[in-house]
């Protein structure tokens, strides 16, 4: 597979047939527009807004803007739910939504292979930003002193995860 996540800039031409037939500005009055599908999407917007969130946070704490008490308490609820949920959602999407779409119609096996690929590296960066915010939590109690030190790379994996998300998801729903 030649479409990685981080040298892609849109789904590959040859993915996007549905795309073509079906422009995004049409989705919401299409009549198979089902309440599902307003689900998924909806899960998706939610993602990106608890991404920005993490990484408005760690923006607002390296700047003294907010308290670290704050900041770890923030980071600890908006990222466990955006990991968590994540998670659960790429999961739903493996076993059960992308198997359904690829039986209704075979156009969609290599789309569906370049997502899967890019299901596998985002459980990488999740692990790793999971790690971080962790010791940043725990630094709030044991060390508050040294949470500068450890947000900042928390900041940068938020802002790759948020470029992730919006690559990933943007395809996703092209596809």
């Amino acid at each position: 597979m030649t479409h990685h996540i981080t040298t892609r800039e849109g789904l590959p031409p040859e993915m996007r047939s549905l795309l073509r037939d079906l422009p995004r500005d049409g989705w919401q009055a299409h009549p198979a527009f089902a309440r599902s599908i307003r689900n998924w999407m909806g899960a998706h917007q939610m993602f990106r807004q608890l991404g920005a969130i993490v990484q408005e946070d760690s923006e607002s704490f390296l700047d003294g803007r907010m308290e670290a008490d704050r900041y770890a308490g923030r980071l600890a609820h908006y990222g466990n739910l955006l990991v968590r949920n994540l998670h659960g959602h790429h999961t739903w999407e493996d076993r059960t939504y992308f198997p359904e779409l690829q039986a209704a119609d075979p156009r969609f096996s290599d789309g569906l292979e370049m997502l899967e690929t890019d299901h596998a590296e985002l459980d990488g960066l999740l692990d790793r930003f999971t790690r971080g915010a962790n010791r940043v939590v725990q630094l709030a109690t044991l060390e508050p002193a040294q949470m500068a030190g450890d947000a900042g790379p928390v900041r940068d994996l938020a802002e790759r995860l948020n470029g992730f998300l919006h690559r990933h998801l943007s395809d996703e729903e092209d596809l």
